[in-house]
């Protein structure tokens, strides 16, 4: 089934996908020593996740990035227990995992009013501790989102990511004939008639020795992590970074690209990969096209004429190849049913085996004594 696609596009500015926080707890209040009155404790700091919040809105909100909660009350002879500091409340988006500087995981925030404590009050003032209240925890803790978009575009510079982008969507990033015309993503959401939104991040340029952090190098790469899919988008004719770099064919190309990937984290391979061959407007695209093919219908064979450091461990197998012209508009409409087709597909998947992970929860929960044996002997 092919769906029809609206040139209708919703562009997010200055897109912020990760943010650094300084967090404080509430410093605990002082206890009273000649009643023996008990000082509050300091407010806690939480993470909270709420639906249609951004990690831009919490940057311009709070430019100093700095969350502090409330100290805690004084114990007084009015009020022998003083009260609690008041917590301080994070607003962040779903689909946030929060991390602190040295890369340890606090804890992830998934579903609407998932919490998360990310500095605790300090203790009030107490016989214990001679009266005397305790600091709040503090800490630098940082935000990322795990998932920025349905589909993240991979390609070389100047492969056409942007004016594909722009023909899928009627999005306008900046394009041009030089090859870094992406410098952050750009996320863009293709609408469909029946009002159907696929997010699709145009990611920075990838070079070759990303993996090393060449270039945009981990930062590229990251992002990649963050999409449910890939679309890979190689030039027909092939590439050249400059003329002092190696010309790269097509095949080559995509050959360095699942390399790249593969050297980060082998695991990116695993993720549904759609390739979009690009410029099939050019005068000598058909024939290259042709070889092209020849290519993807053997990798293994024809990965053995290039030298040995381009080749991927394991080659990528794409659920689908398009050819396309982002200037002319061939096969774009294949393309766009395609991409909505193959998330779909992946969803049901997905969706099937979190029924079946559950089923087989609950068939561990239950105890083998409980599970009547009907028609079975029984002895008395």
């Amino acid at each position: 089934m092919v769906w029809a696609s609206r040139a209708c596009f919703r562009k997010y500015g200055n897109f912020v996908d990760n943010i650094r926080l300084y967090v404080r707890g509430g410093s605990g209040g002082m206890g009273l020593p000649r009643l023996g009155g008990h000082g509050g404790n300091g407010g806690d700091v939480w993470v909270v996740a709420k639906k249609g919040t951004t990690l831009k809105q919490i940057k311009d909100k709070h430019p100093n990035k700095r969350f502090t909660a409330g100290v805690g009350s004084n114990s007084s002879i009015h009020a022998l227990r003083g009260a609690k500091g008041e917590d301080t409340q994070v607003f962040t988006p779903t689909g946030i995992s929060v991390t602190t500087d040295g890369g340890r995981i606090l804890g992830e925030l998934n579903c609407e009013g998932d919490t998360l404590l990310v500095a605790r009050g300090g203790h009030g003032g107490s016989l214990h501790s001679g009266f005397l209240p305790s600091k709040g925890q503090t800490r630098q803790i940082r935000l990322d989102l795990k998932l920025i978009a349905d589909l993240g575009l991979v390609g070389f510079p100047n492969a056409g990511k942007s004016s594909l982008l722009t023909a899928l969507s009627h999005a306008k990033p900046r394009i041009a004939s030089y090859p870094f015309t992406t410098l952050r993503p750009e996320i863009g959401k293709i609408m469909y008639d029946d009002h159907k939104q696929v997010s699709v991040a145009d990611l920075p340029g990838l070079i070759e020795g990303a993996h090393v952090n060449k270039g945009m190098g981990h930062k590229f790469l990251k992002h990649v992590e963050r999409t449910k899919q890939l679309m890979f988008v190689v030039d027909v004719c092939g590439f050249q970074l400059a003329s002092n770099t190696p010309f790269r064919s097509a095949f080559e190309t995509v050959l360095l690209l699942t390399k790249e990937l593969e050297l980060y984290k082998e695991e990116l391979l695993g993720k549904p990969a759609i390739l979009v061959i690009n410029k099939m407007d050019l005068p000598e695209a058909q024939g290259r096209l042709r070889e092209l093919e020849a290519h993807l219908e053997n990798q293994e064979e024809s990965s053995n004429i290039f030298p040995e450091d381009i080749i991927p461990k394991t080659l990528m197998r794409f659920t689908q190849i398009v050819p396309v012209s982002a200037t002319t508009g061939l096969g774009l409409p294949l393309l766009k049913s395609l991409i909505r087709q193959s998330l779909e597909e992946q969803d049901a998947i997905e969706t099937e085996g979190q029924r079946s992970e559950k089923l087989l929860k609950l068939r561990r929960e239950i105890p083998t004594s409980s599970i009547p044996s009907w028609g079975g002997s029984q002895t008395t």
